[in-house]
Order: structure tokens, then sequence, then C-alpha cells
């Protein structure tokens, strides 16, 4: 079968760099529509403004809805027809970047995407998720391309909730543990095709750099400043996992992630929360030393990544429960059919029973 590797067209990192938007995207065109979040809009209103301005860039800004629903791509992208655009921009968190994707797919124009967090490797990617009104996951869109530009300011990003730096982490952290789980198993990344040398390097590079950096990283974001340790780790979680996970594929833990979601109790976990509890999971279901299971352990410690259920918020565990989350992880066409094994809701039941015991005894 042929590898494939995808990546978005350009990728722009460090701190203050949101006031070269304007130049970055001048040569799409002169008139931009701006979709941003309350908060991604606030955090970067002034800067943005006097970029497009100086670039001589005409721009309306459109406000995020609040869930990227069908309805509201469409509505977007009717606005930038309207307008006459030349290209979306897309400001602010997964949601919001989700729909600038989805409604320039429709529209027929370049997106730029300026994230305001690394809580996930969303802004990189070619994917979409699409919810109902009401917040209701609905599918996956996959889109043709991955985003013209990413701008990621990694002065913004020192200045926003550490908690989703750490959940970003969570989420960057399966990225090798899949990744090298697809590759032994042969099993499709998402463009179709197998991975690449260098995605499972850059997969395997990720992890490396949250373990070596990741709790420096977390004491800077603390502070709001920037440091080296945290353009590592905003990099780790936006790019590295990004390729890293688009270019060789998910495993068990997403699926655990999926899996966990069936329990309302886990709702107020953030994703990357879950995907790392997930990650424990997956290491028990391949068997993984004892060794490989501390290294991660110790890093989820020391940033505040969760180790045990009780930590994203099944306070009562029941056999019931947990067997509930081993079903749903393992419905059909779940990226845990990935795994080079055979895999089956009674091996997943014993590996949550499991790593939530190995991360109790921590």
């Amino acid at each position: 079968m042929k590898k494939i590797m995808i990546s978005p067209g350009r990728y722009v990192q460090g701190p203050e760099v949101i006031k070269d938007l304007g130049r970055e995207i001048a040569g799409y065109g002169k008139k931009a529509l701006v979709l941003g979040g309350r908060s991604g809009i606030i955090a970067v209103r002034d800067s943005l403004e006097a970029s497009l301005a100086d670039s001589g860039i005409a721009f309306q800004i459109a406000n995020f809805g609040g869930e990227c629903s069908r309805q509201e791509i469409d509505r977007i992208a009717a606005m930038a027809e309207e307008d006459s655009s030349d290209i979306i921009v897309g400001v602010g968190g997964g949601k919001t970047l989700d729909t600038a994707k989805a409604a320039a797919l429709y529209a027929k124009l370049p997106v730029a995407i300026v994230p305001t967090i690394a809580a996930t490797d969303a802004p990189c990617s070619a994917l979409a998720v699409i919810y109902t009104a009401e917040g209701i996951f609905e599918s996956y869109l996959m889109l043709p391309k991955n985003p013209d530009l990413v701008l990621v300011d990694t002065s913004i990003i020192a200045k926003s909730p550490v908690r989703l730096l750490v959940s970003g982490m969570g989420d960057a952290l399966a990225t090798w543990f899949e990744a090298d789980a697809c590759s032994k198993a042969f099993a499709k990344n998402m463009p179709g095709g197998l991975s690449t040398t260098a995605a499972l390097s850059l997969a395997n590079l990720c992890y490396r750099v949250l373990i070596e950096y990741g709790y420096q990283a977390k004491k800077a974001a603390e502070h709001g400043v920037v440091t080296e340790a945290l353009e590592k780790v905003i990099e780790a979680n936006t790019l590295l996992s990004g390729l890293g996970f688009e270019s060789s594929g998910l495993a068990a833990a997403h699926a655990v992630h999926n899996g966990l979601t069936v329990l309302e109790e886990t709702h107020q976990a953030y994703h990357g929360e879950k995907v790392s509890f997930g990650t424990l999971v997956q290491m028990v279901l391949e068997n993984q030393s004892m060794e490989a299971l501390e290294e991660v352990i110790n890093f989820c410690r020391s940033v505040g990544l969760p180790v045990t259920l009780k930590e994203i918020g099944v306070t009562d565990v029941t056999e019931e429960k947990i067997r509930k989350v081993a079903k749903a992880t393992c419905a059909e066409d779940e990226t845990i059919f990935n795994e080079p094994f055979t895999v089956t809701p009674e091996t997943v039941y014993a590996a949550i029973v499991t790593a939530d015991a190995i991360g109790r005894a921590f």
C-alpha cells in the first residue's frame, strides 16, 4: 500500500507573530473574513486589526456561534461569499477553528488558522468534528487539504488557562504510542495510506519533547511567560502531534477516550485529560514494560494529568460502568482495532481496571 503524509501549507510560531498575520495572508487577496470566539478575539483583536490594516487587507469579524454545526458552517460560508472574501481566518479554540476550515471548504477559499490555546492538535489537521446545534457529536468531516497557514502566537498561548495547555500535552502524549501501534499493524492513516518514516519520527519526537520539557513548560505558563521549553511543548501539542496522528493514525488511546464519554461524570474532564488515561490503558493492553509505564505516569503526575478513573470524574467505579466503557471503546469502526492484535471488550475491561490500579498505586 502507498504511504501518505499530509501537513499544513505553512506553519509559523513564536511570540508576537500575530503582528505578521497581514503579511502572511496578503498573497491570498485583500479581503478577509475573521471568525473568532469571544475570548479568542479579545486576546488578539488589537494586534490582528493593526496587522491586517498595515497590509492593506479589508476585513470583517464574525462572532462564532458556539458549535461547529452544519448551520454555523453554512452561515460563515455564506458570509464569506456575500462579502467576496478572499480568505477565511479562524481565531480561537478547536470548534472555532474547525468551523473556519469547513466553511472555507464550502466557500472554496483558503483558510488561515490562529489558535489562542494549545489544547489539541486540531489547528494543523485536515479534519473538522461536526456537532448538532445542541452540541451533540454528529460526524467527522474529512477535508481535502490541511490549512494553508497555521500561525501560533506563543505569547498569547502563554497567557491562556494552564489546564488547557496541560490537556494538550495529554492529547499529544498518545501520539507516539498510537502511531507505533498503527505502524506495527499496517493500519491506514487519516488520508488512507500507511505512515511514512518522517511521520513516525515526528510522533516519537513529540513524546520525547513532552517528557523532557513538559514540566518546565507548565511552570512558564503558570507565570504567563514564554520560554524555550514552552515553545517546544506548544510545537509538540500543535504541530508534532498534528502531523503524527494524522499521518500515522489513531489506536486504543483515543478509542478509550470515546468510550469514557458514555459516563456522564467524565464530561467535566477535557479531551486530552481522558486521552492521557487512555494512553495508560493502551500501554497495559499492549503489555508494555513497567519501566515504560513509570515514565509516562511520572510525567503525568509532574504536569497534573490524570492517571486514575477518579481523576477524570469516575469516583464511584463499578464493574457495570467499566464494562459499558469497554463496550463503547470497541464500537464498530473504532480506532482501537488499529492495534496489531485482536481486541475485545473483555481485554479492554481488564486493561482499564489494571491501568486504574497502577495509577492509584502511584
